[in-house]
């Protein structure tokens, strides 16, 4: 007699799902996570859940300027997501968005400090151009090298270069600061203007969201269409595979992460010459990390990008109107955020594996 006992239930794994059903679990997630985040707020607030509803919609849409904001976020986001994907697919876990993104925000703020005053304005973009690309790029080889050469864990490698990154702009903010002693650069040619990216139609950030929106028609086209597109799904799913069909593993390593860092570093220039204006070591709010779940959650596909930056950006500034229109501390925007992430990981599972019960028998 077998005195085993059959487990309650068991996890497998799904086969593919038509992304119809894999849309419905987003959203099922979306709307339960959006009424936890109205059950917390009406329990510390007594506010109606209803009222509380209309301030996220309020606080994403509830004028021109802060449908701006949202596409302007959206894009910033969406472009950190974009320039880790290569890497992903690659399976070389980048974490290290945020140090370049800094790096390429530093070499914006060079141009525009050093060079506002000497070089027309059009040679001035340019260099910034050409500088945050670099320096982004250079953040990223300094770890697929090591990966390549002596295959090092990129996941702790690329992690503590953010470090590296913010003490190396601490440092030149020192440098750079206005006043001597304030701490802080202040806005960088701030009567000159020089280096400010132009608005386009008369809107600040026209620009980023067009840029944003090429990069990623870009990227798709690389990703899927391309011969080093093809080369970088093939590593990504089999080193062995891709050598004795003949690929360089090693040069894809490093060419896919030259990629990732200056589209990295090409967002810290969007930052400092596009929207901030100044360079500061949170510049990019967290973003780094936060696109790694957006690419990881859209399956590392460009166009599902668009939307899941896109609601992330939407929740959050929602969020922040709640934390506004209640008088709560900045704290509660991050609890809600956190709900609100936590459920749409939990879709993820759930659009991944199945959970089956034990039958019970005759």
């Amino acid at each position: 007699m077998n005195s085993e006992k059959t487990p309650l239930f068991h996890i497998s794994k799904r086969s593919d799902l038509p992304w119809q059903q894999a849309g419905l679990f987003r959203a099922a997630a979306i709307l339960l996570a959006l009424v936890v985040c109205a059950v917390i707020t009406m329990l510390i607030t007594g506010e109606n859940p209803i009222g509380i509803y209309a301030t996220i919609l309020d606080g994403a849409l509830g004028s021109s300027r802060r449908i701006w904001m949202l596409l302007q976020n959206t894009a910033i986001l969406l472009l950190v997501s974009l320039a880790l994907t290569p890497a992903f697919r690659m399976r070389f876990w980048n974490i290290g968005g945020e140090g370049q993104m800094l790096m390429g925000g530093l070499g914006a703020a060079a141009c525009m400090i050093v060079l506002g005053d000497r070089v027309p304005g059009p040679v001035l973009l340019m260099l910034m151009l050409v500088s945050s690309l670099a320096l982004g790029a250079l953040w990223g080889f300094i770890p697929a090298f090591f990966k390549a050469k002596w295959n090092t864990n990129e996941t702790l490698f690329t992690l503590m270069m953010n470090y590296v990154a913010t003490q190396i702009v601490a440092y030149y903010i020192i440098i750079w600061e206005v006043p001597k002693g304030a701490g802080k650069i202040g806005i960088i040619n701030q009567s000159s203007q020089a280096g400010w990216l132009p608005e386009l139609f008369g809107q600040k950030y026209l620009l980023n969201v067009l840029i944003a929106a090429v990069v990623c028609a870009g990227m798709y086209v690389y990703l899927k269409y391309t011969k080093h597109g093809y080369e970088i799904n093939v590593v990504g799913e089999s080193e062995n595979t891709a050598r004795y069909v003949g690929i360089k593993v090693k040069q894809v390593i490093i060419r896919t992460m030259l990629l990732s860092g200056a589209v990295c570093g090409l967002t810290g220039m969007l930052l400092v010459g596009g929207t901030d204006h100044t360079l500061t070591t949170t510049i990019t709010a967290g973003r780094g990390f936060t696109a790694v779940m957006v690419s990881w959650m859209a399956k590392f596909n460009p166009i599902w990008m668009v939307f899941t930056s896109l609601l992330l950006v939407f929740m959050e500034r929602g969020a922040g109107q709640i934390t506004t229109n209640y008088g709560l501390s900045q704290s509660f925007t991050d609890i809600l955020t956190g709900v609100i992430l936590f459920f749409l990981i939990g879709s993820e599972f759930f659009a991944g594996y199945k959970i089956n019960f034990r039958k019970k028998k005759d």
